[in-house]
């Protein structure tokens, strides 16, 4: 690829999950044949189970994507017990990085990958790539955190409670008049009674921090399951996927929902303050988009991918969405015994867990999700050594006429025969509650939310 027709690609989350495969063909696609692609496991590199998720990242490329990649390893020279390799590696590194047509870093921690980058001066090289517009630069979650010219120290504040502070960042967005701290996992909800929006800082630690950036800067936050793509070529910007980018200047925000292209020079405005904060955002201006049709054969495409990662799962972006859904469909299957249905969930959940096992963020509910399946698994073995069809399509059927009998021989007086009948349904755990309008049964393995609506028969 030439010089000036690269792409920055900024993910909030979900990089290597089944919603990005659709946008990562088309980064590929951009590079216009084979490509040397590089991981830059940094943000990860202190953790033991790095390789670990190396191998799920290459394995979801390779996969997905068909992009055959090699990893950069975390140049810590300090660290030689771990099999770290020595300071002697780090030129071919920098080479590596450098000549590199794709480059892609992902979570960990924004605050190991700046000293790490920076005293590997692999920050400059990201740098420059952005500057010369070289190539596909793809950084997400954590390392998405490092692009602006403050970055967040998440790790530090939302897990060691530390005081919040910026940190000073690698500025890849400087070049591009953007002076901005960028925050991914912008709308993330995890923390259900607590407010984990903004990267976990959450509204009061945000507005904080907002104090003390400089009047002509901006925070640029990027929803989960959603990427910010800049054509370093036409200067144009696009917001791709569920969720949107938003400029917030002290407590002000301006969304910026997916599907969107503007050029360069309007977000910078926004970013600067030099346009209103409330601004109509056109969803494909006349000078944004050279191939109006090929953006929406791309929408197109991509909402199929999703629709094919989430299936039987009503539309679900994320996994635990999908498994939401699937409980919800298990559920109602399970009320109406219908058991091809209880099993079929069971398999598309199965197939959505196996899609997810590749995204490099741990906390994305796997051992949940398993554990849901599993939940589903027994309470299907449970319904089929019971019988589904118990008690209305076999019992139901004998137990009408019985009881229609039984409410003769109580009208004619001859209770003991009555009786008998009752005795002999009992056998077969139908239990009785006689009413002035007639009987009323259910079957004794019912549970008690079962028996909620007792069958009568007049």
């Amino acid at each position: 690829m030439n010089a000036g027709n690269g792409l920055l690609v900024l993910m909030g989350s979900g990089e290597t999950s089944p919603t990005m495969v659709t946008l990562h063909r088309e980064l590929v696609a951009h590079l216009g044949g084979d490509a040397d692609a590089v991981i830059l496991e940094t943000p990860y590199g202190f953790q033991v189970n790095r390789d670990d998720i190396s191998n799920r990242a290459r394995e979801y490329f390779r996969r997905s994507v068909s992009l055959a990649t090699v990893v950069a390893p975390d140049m810590s020279a300090d660290a030689p017990s771990i099999g770290t390799p020595g300071a002697g590696d780090a030129d071919k590194v920098r080479d590596l990085v450098r000549r590199a047509d794709w480059v892609f870093s992902g979570p960990g921690s924004p605050s190991y990958a700046l000293n790490r980058w920076h005293t590997l001066r692999l920050g400059e090289i990201l740098r420059e790539r952005v500057a010369r517009g070289y190539g596909v630069t793809v950084m997400a979650s954590a390392a998405a955190c490092t692009v602006g010219f403050v970055a967040l120290p998440v790790y530090e504040v939302y897990k060691a409670g530390h005081p919040p502070a910026w940190l000073t960042g690698l500025d890849l967005l400087g070049a591009l008049g953007l002076p901005v701290a960028v925050i991914p996992h912008y709308d993330n909800a995890e923390g259900g009674t607590h407010d984990t929006r903004f990267c976990y800082l959450g509204e009061p630690r945000l507005a904080a921090l907002e104090h003390e950036l400089p009047d002509e800067s901006a925070v640029l936050g990027i929803d989960e399951h959603t990427a910010v793509i800049v054509d370093l070529g036409t200067s144009l910007v696009r917001v791709w996927g569920r969720g949107v980018m938003t400029i917030r200047r002290r407590g002000a925000s301006v969304p910026v929902p997916g599907g969107t292209t503007l050029p360069l020079k309007q977000l910078r405005d926004l970013v600067t303050g030099t346009e209103p904060a409330v601004v109509p955002l056109p969803r494909r201006p006349a000078d944004a988009d050279a191939d109006a049709d090929a953006d929406a054969d791309a929408d197109a495409d991509a909402d199929a991918a999703h629709r094919a990662a989430t299936v039987g799962t009503g539309g679900a972006a994320t996994l635990q969405e999908a498994v939401a859904a699937a409980e919800l469909r298990f559920d109602s299957a399970q009320e109406a015994r219908d058991a091809g249905t209880m099993a079929e969930v069971a398999v598309e959940l199965e197939s959505v867990i196996a899609a997810w096992s590749a995204d490099m963020e741990e906390d994305q509910g796997g051992e949940w999700a398993r554990t849901v399946l599993h939940g589903m698994i027994r309470r299907l073995a449970e319904a089929a050594g019971r019988g589904l069809s118990e008690p209305e399509r076999t019992l139901g059927r004998i137990l009408v006429p019985l009881l229609g009998l039984r409410g003769r021989l109580r009208a004619d007086g001859a209770y003991d025969l009555a009786d008998e009948v009752r005795d002999a349904v009992a056998v077969g755990g139908v239990r009785l509650h006689d009413t002035a309008e007639g009987s009323e049964w259910w079957w004794e393995e019912e549970t008690d939310d079962q028996q909620t609506g007792l069958r009568s028969q007049a």
